[in-house]
C-alpha cells in the first residue's frame, strides 16, 4: 500500500482556491495524496466556487472554511500557499514539512471586473481549471515524480 503524503493548501480565506485545490487533489490524486485546506483568515466558502466545482462533478457544498489552528498537531509533508498573502503569513511548520508557493488569481477579484453573472462564473472557471492542471502535475511540483514501476 502506498504511503499517501498529507498536503495542506493554504490561502487567506479558505473560500475559493484552497477549497478547489483540496477537492481536486482528493478527487484526482487520492492514491498519492491526502489533501486538506485552511485559511490564514478563514471566512466562508464562496457559493460561486461551489457552483463551478459542481459543474466539474465535484460537490464542495458541505465544506466549511477552516483556520490553520484546526490542524494543530497534524503533520503535513507539504504545505502549498496559493496566494501571496498566505505565503507572507504562512505559519511555522516543522522542518519535515516542505512549504512552497504556487499562486493563482483571486476569483472574486477577477469576477469584480465582469458585468454579468455568466462573466463572473467564467472567471471562477478559469481559476478552477488552472488549479486542476496544477493538481494534475502536483507530483512534479512537489518533487514526488515516481516514474514507472
Amino acid at each position: 500500500m502506498t504511503d499517501r503524503a498529507k498536503v495542506l493548501f493554504l490561502c487567506t480565506h479558505n473560500a475559493n482556491r484552497s477549497q478547489m485545490a483540496e477537492a481536486w487533489t482528493n478527487h484526482l490524486m487520492s492514491g498519492e495524496f491526502e489533501a486538506f485546506s485552511a485559511g490564514t483568515e478563514p471566512s466562508a466558502v464562496d457559493p460561486r466556487a461551489v457552483k463551478v466545482m459542481m459543474e466539474a462533478g465535484i460537490d464542495i457544498s458541505d465544506r466549511k472554511s477552516k483556520g490553520v489552528e484546526a490542524f494543530r498537531g497534524m503533520e503535513f509533508r507539504y504545505v502549498v500557499t496559493l496566494c501571496s498573502d498566505a505565503a507572507e503569513n504562512c505559519p511555522y511548520f516543522p522542518a519535515v514539512t516542505k512549504v512552497l508557493h504556487h499562486g493563482f488569481d483571486d476569483p472574486p477579484s477577477l469576477a469584480a471586473r465582469c458585468g454579468t453573472e455568466e462573466g463572473k462564473l467564467a472567471a471562477y472557471r478559469k481559476v478552477r481549471d488552472r488549479i486542476r492542471a496544477f493538481v494534475e502535475a502536483l507530483p512534479h511540483y512537489l518533487g514526488e515524480d515516481r516514474g514507472p514501476g
